[in-house]
């Protein structure tokens, strides 16, 4: 069924950055009417740092096994979350019942109190339109994936009045002398830092997430939008 919701005044959109580390920003964000979280980034023992509370957790295909490897956490305590899931057409398809989809299926057949919602084939278009209109470029041609960050910003402009961004750092960050060195998640380190992964991703011809080029179109949507980022703050 269509996801039906009264609009959120206003919304928290963590990220899940290094950013969020020693930020003491978790009774900000719980203190917003929803917050928004992506992909598989706990709460449990950040809690200080990042909040408890999860209103919306959007999701990428790929992401969806990394739950399913923690599922009471993420299915059993998490009860009033409420899940978006995106991916393609062929993971996501309910008539061949895509894999991912499959997955989902037997997640509610185990916790049939969740709220999972997919994103419609028609909705993924949008979502590449809007990247297209906004670049000039088309994603598939570009070589480009569209990041879950993306999909969390164009459902929060529809479901919030207010975004407060937390964590997410600008489009020129990465290009500036004194930018911290921090993990790409805060929940786990990896072989590149932030920066090193939003400019490889940049870089890559191919297959690459365009975090950095994102980024400038969130802060020329912050001009037009209710949209504040913060820690670090920046002005759209």
């Amino acid at each position: 069924q269509p996801l039906q919701r009264t609009l959120c005044h206003r919304c928290a959109l963590v990220s899940s950055s290094g950013q969020m580390l020693g930020s003491h920003l978790g009774q900000a964000i719980d203190g917003q009417d929803c917050v928004l979280r992506m992909n598989h980034a706990p709460t449990a023992g950040y809690e200080e740092d990042v909040g408890a509370r999860t209103t919306i957790r959007v999701v990428s295909h790929t992401s969806v096994p990394l739950l399913l490897r923690n599922q009471p956490y993420f299915f059993q305590q998490s009860q009033e979350s409420l899940y978006i899931i995106w991916g393609p057409a062929k993971k996501m398809n309910r008539e061949k019942v895509g894999s991912t989809y499959q997955a989902l299926l037997k997640v509610m057949e185990r916790y049939p109190h969740l709220q999972i919602y997919t994103l419609t084939e028609k909705k993924m278009m949008y979502c590449d339109d809007v990247f297209q209109n906004e670049t000039g470029k088309n994603r598939m041609k570009s070589g480009s994936f569209l990041s879950t960050g993306w999909f969390t910003m164009i459902l929060a402009m529809e479901l919030c009045e207010q975004i407060y961004v937390f964590g997410m750092v600008s489009d020129s960050y990465c290009r500036e002398q004194n930018h911290l060195s921090v993990p790409y998640h805060y929940f786990e380190k990896g072989k590149l830092d932030e920066c090193g992964m939003y400019l490889l991703h940049e870089r890559v011809r191919h297959g690459g997430h365009r975090f950095i080029t994102e980024k400038a179109i969130f802060s020329r949507w912050a001009k037009r939008r209710n949209i504040t980022f913060t820690h670090p703050s920046w002005a759209g």
